[in-house]
């Protein structure tokens, strides 16, 4: 019995033909790129290694892009800017073992940011596994056990039948909001023997949607819409969910200000009379936060920098959308709407009432102003020009991406992002080395625009050897590495809390990083604050990768969150 709604599983007469008769010379690892190639995957990231050739031999067989990198944790975090920038599942490639582990960082990234990665991993042969110690190459006791606690889901394989099964339900994983990393696991024998199943096609991993609870949003808009001082907290899941016209729609009929977290960058007009920025490291903005009648939350959990280091406690009502269940409620008491961003956005601004307040955006200039006047005072302007000078080099589409450096501290509350989805940094974990391995995912993901990498000289020697992946592809990456002569945040961090760093710890031996860049073939030039703006300029408008050298000593801003 059939029903009108059932679809039709009949395979058509192509299907068959190449059921019955697949192309010859097929193995496992044939398996895994046909069923990305099917999910609809076009690149994929990765380092090979025993177990997993297998999986690299494949890929001459396939129309997928293979873009290598030289070490596994900077495959990841090109593949998890990937993902940022196109919203799709990025596929990462890793051998067994110390291949897989070194990936464990740049995974760690991505569950913090919401990327979506899709980690392939193989395996010791199968007869290896269950615990047991067959001192295979790469052996671990338990493999996945180092994944459960970074990733969203793990999915073993043990066939070759329950190839296109698990990479599905990982891609659906990875997809499903909260975005996130995945990863999936397969032996090398499985990889390498002969496929004697059919090629994989008609494949279909649709993620739900987080939907919210109607009775939950229309609370929501009473609340908004009766609110004195409403104020909105905009973070990264705005961007994710592509809802920042939403967004900006929602505070203007509110007369609502909003303030975006450094990972909600972009997600509302840093020009807006209703804009407070992203000044969330400042205790002028936080009191202003902290004395709206009704906060709302979009996209963000409140977490230890988006509360300027714990020290914000709202005095109203708060209301906190949330694609992450984990996230809801985790920080402070709200009513709490689990659901995507732009699927609550959308509820809310057909429910609640436009409120009018011509007394917001002088309220708004007014936080702006004493920030300004509390920066003013610390004599910080080389910092400022600096980072001014990046802005004006930059065109507006072209997207950043920042390491763990004081340039990116002062970009997190000071930088124009000017476009939604277009400034992202290592702020989600804190590891370093992540700016120019994620910018050379980016720009692989579009080449169509440059691309902007901002490192510390001790953040660059993270991924130095990435400039050779650099030329090999011709990316279109201008890599800005400012050199203060070593880990600057740490020293100043030390100095802060001690008295004096230890030398020994913070203070480094670099390379002329001019001259390692053009050993590579990639130009490389040293600049100064008065011609950067020019020096970016330049390498920007150049096809392929550069480097700009500033050698600086910058400073950060005074906390506000210490007493």
């Amino acid at each position: 019995m059939t029903h009108d709604h059932d679809q039709d599983l009949r395979p058509t007469a192509a299907q068959t033909e190449a059921a019955l008769n697949p192309p010859p010379g097929r193995i496992g690892g044939d398996l895994v790129v046909e069923t990305l190639a099917g999910l609809g995957a076009t690149t994929v990231f990765g380092l090979p290694g025993q177990h997993a050739l297998g999986i690299f031999d494949a890929l001459r067989r396939s129309s997928l892009r293979y873009v290598g990198l030289r070490v596994e944790n900077n495959a990841g975090f090109a593949a998890d800017a990937y993902g940022r920038i196109t919203g799709e599942a990025a596929p990462l490639l890793l051998s067994t073992g110390p291949g897989a582990l070194t990936s464990l960082a740049a995974l760690q990234e991505a569950a913090a940011a919401s990327a979506p990665v899709l980690a392939i991993g193989s395996q010791v042969p199968a007869a290896g596994l269950g615990g047991g110690r067959r001192g295979y190459l790469h052996e671990l006791t338990d493999q996945q056990a180092s994944f459960r606690g970074v990733v969203k889901s793990v999915h073993p394989v043990r066939t070759q039948s329950q190839i296109p099964s698990a990479i599905a339900a990982a891609w659906e994983s990875a997809l499903t909001a909260p975005h996130g990393p995945v990863w999936v696991e397969i032996p090398q024998d499985v990889l390498l023997a002969e496929a004697r199943l059919p090629v994989v096609t008609a494949m279909d991993a649709t993620p739900e949607d987080v939907v919210p609870r109607p009775e939950l949003t229309a609370l929501a808009a009473d609340l908004l819409s009766r609110a004195k001082r409403p104020a909105i907290i905009a973070g990264g899941g705005v961007v994710r969910a592509d809802a920042s016209g939403k967004l900006r729609a929602l505070a203007e009929r509110l007369n609502a200000p909003v303030v975006t977290t450094f990972g909600g960058k972009g997600a509302f007009p840093w020009t807006h009379p209703l804009s407070l920025q992203s000044w969330l490291e400042d205790r002028h903005t936080t009191d202003f936060l902290e004395d709206a009648d009704v906060l709302l939350v979009v996209g963000s959990g409140l977490g230890e920098l988006s509360s300027n280091y714990h020290t914000f406690r709202p005095r109203g009502r708060v209301v906190q959308v949330e694609a992450d269940l984990g996230k809801l409620e985790a920080n402070h008491p709200a009513l709490g709407i689990h659901a995507d961003a732009r699927l609550a956005l959308s509820a809310l601004l057909e429910t609640v009432d436009a409120r009018t307040d011509p007394t917001a955006p002088d309220r708004v200039r007014g936080v702006l102003e004493k920030v300004g006047e509390r920066i003013a005072a610390q004599e910080l302007t080389l910092e400022q020009d600096v980072l001014a000078s990046v802005r004006r080099a930059l065109p507006d589409d072209s997207p950043s991406f920042w390491d763990m450096t004081i340039l990116a501290y002062w970009a997190w509350s000071a930088f124009d992002a000017r476009r939604p989805n277009t400034m992202h940094s290592a702020q989600g974990s804190g590891g370093l080395g992540y700016g120019f391995p994620a910018a050379l995912g980016a720009a692989a993901a579009d080449p169509t625009r440059p691309v902007l990498a901002v490192s510390g000289d001790g953040g660059a020697l993270y991924s130095i050897a990435e400039l050779a992946t650099a030329k090999q592809y011709g990316l279109d990456v201008t890599w800005l590495i400012v050199d203060d002569g070593g880990y600057g945040i740490l020293r100043a961090y030390m100095t802060d809390a001690f008295g004096e760093p230890t030398a020994g710890a913070t203070e480094l031996a670099r390379p002329d990083f001019v001259a390692l860049a053009e050993s590579f073939g990639v130009p490389g030039v040293r600049t100064s604050p008065a011609t950067l703006e020019a020096d970016l300029a330049t390498a920007l408008a150049a096809p392929g990768p550069s480097v700009v050298v500033l050698p600086a000593v910058l400073r950060m801003f005074a906390p506000t969150h210490l007493g």
